[in-house]
């Protein structure tokens, strides 16, 4: 069987929408991280509390970084671990039920966005890649496990309340960047 619409239709369709599980904050470097039922997304920022909404100017690429849950048991497999806890990770939201990197658009002209809830869409803008401390808070070979497994970074386009277990949707934006 074959698809008609090509590859850009293709890249539109995910077989289901997500779940937010989980929100983190990282206070500040070394600081463990704080779970919470709700944050504000602020637009062009980040997290409210969060340590990178803090410290980098508006408009960067890596305001809030995502971690697919069903990446969690690779990791630990590939750790060797029993479980590895997505607060080891320092990411700051984990999805669940949606593949986060096919949320980051082929194509230039057809940017695609991640609907969290009913009030913040985000915009994927890259991998999130393990750093080195990933060694002393998972263990020996973690940066290697996290590698294709890390998540993914993404600018706030339009702020709100995050909550635990809205619904996560790819959105396709038209030409005008309009979803």
């Amino acid at each position: 069987m074959t698809f008609e619409g090509g590859l850009r239709e293709l890249t539109r369709r995910f077989a289901r929408g997500g779940r937010l599980e989980a929100i983190w904050l990282r206070p500040g470097r070394g600081i463990p991280m704080i779970g919470v039922p709700e944050a504000a997304a602020l637009a062009g920022r980040g997290l409210e509390g969060d340590r990178a909404m803090l410290s980098r100017v508006e408009g960067g690429k890596r305001q809030v970084t995502l971690l697919q849950a069903e990446h969690l048991p690779v990791i630990a497999a590939l750790c060797a671990k029993a479980e590895v806890r997505a607060e080891q990770l320092r990411r700051n939201l984990v999805v669940s039920g949606l593949n986060l990197l096919a949320a980051r658009s082929l194509f230039s002209d057809q940017p695609m966005r991640l609907a969290i809830g009913a009030e913040v869409l985000l915009e994927v803008s890259g991998p999130c890649e393990p750093c080195s401390r990933m060694e002393a808070t998972v263990g020996p070979g973690a940066y290697n496990a996290m590698r294709g497994h890390g998540g993914v970074t993404a600018r706030v386009l339009q702020g709100g309340r995050l909550r635990l277990g809205d619904s996560v949707r790819v959105v396709v934006a038209d030409e005008s960047g309009a979803v």
